[in-house]
């Protein structure tokens, strides 16, 4: 399952995201906060086991979306969300991907720096260890960096050479 990541090195906090969620939905499903001069995403991680699902009294909410006929608005899934992504209005809202929009996710669309975007994280994942076993194996991609550390040692390397 895809999941919505919001790459903090471009995010500026123009809340883009959230006002375009908000014209489509009662409010808006992905909330921007600001910590320590970097912008982070809380939006409903689809949670494999979801514990909103496990507690809804009237089996309004699901992994994915929320059945908002069946919704009686207690807020028991708003508290035992561990991502604090879900919110209620009259009834529980929370991210469904904009599963009912054919161009996906208004937030992604509405993104002007790019920041927003969809990722598999099976497909993240095995690119990852792909990258640790080559670097293992000492096969990295591209030159290597001439780093601080890589010339004191290859000098500490050279000197030893030399001595013997």
């Amino acid at each position: 399952m895809e999941k919505i990541n919001v790459n903090r090195e471009l995010c500026d906090g123009c809340l883009d995201c959230e006002h375009s969620c908000q014209s489509l939905h009662s409010s808006s499903r992905i909330k921007i906060l600001e910590y320590d001069s970097s912008f982070y995403p809380i939006i409903c991680q689809q949670c494999e086991d979801a514990p909103c699902a496990k507690i809804c009294p009237t089996e309004a909410m699901s992994q994915t979306d929320v059945d908002h006929d069946k919704c009686i608005g207690c807020g028991l899934c708003s508290m035992v969300c561990p991502f604090g992504a879900i919110t209620i209005t009259n009834t529980a809202e929370k991210c469904n991907r904009c599963a009912d929009r054919e161009e996906g996710p208004a937030c992604i669309k509405a993104c002007s720096k790019r920041a927003i975007s969809l990722i598999n994280p099976e497909k993240l994942k095995a690119e990852k260890q792909e990258k640790y076993i080559a670097k293992l194996a000492g096969k990295t991609k591209g030159k290597r960096q001439n780093s601080f550390v890589n010339i004191i040692t290859s000098g500490a390397r050279t000197n030893k050479v030399l001595k013997e």
